[in-house]
């Protein structure tokens, strides 16, 4: 089973900068692409960035490119999302995700919130 913990969220004022982290327990973690969703109140949940299982391929939301940086530590089991130039519309609860053989598994989710 995959257990997926996030953390880092917070506070922070338009054009701020935030660092989240998503630690993985289980087996599968080096060899499974993994990444970042964000839901906003009263809007869907959407995909912010995902990387592959090596790191080398990469792919953001048209909001987060050149704002947001996904990478990952396989040594470390842990996925990050440098988030920069922060806007108040990317508050939201921004979730971890791993895809295991069609199968998501999601982290419990950190909140984001940016001031004007």
């Amino acid at each position: 089973q995959v257990q997926l913990v996030e953390s880092g969220g917070g506070l922070v004022q338009a054009g701020g900068s935030l660092r989240l982290s998503c630690a993985a327990s289980g087996s599968t973690f080096s060899v499974k692409p993994m990444g970042w969703y964000r839901q906003a109140p009263g809007k869907q949940r959407e995909l912010v960035a995902g990387i592959s299982s090596g790191g080398v391929t990469t792919d953001y939301a048209v909001s987060a490119k050149g704002r947001f940086t996904i990478s990952r530590d396989n040594g470390k089991n842990t996925v990050y999302l440098q988030m920069n130039s922060l806007k108040p519309e990317d508050t939201a609860v921004y979730y971890c995700y791993l895809l295991s053989s069609s199968q998501y598994y999601w982290g419990q989710g950190t909140q984001v919130t940016v001031s004007s």
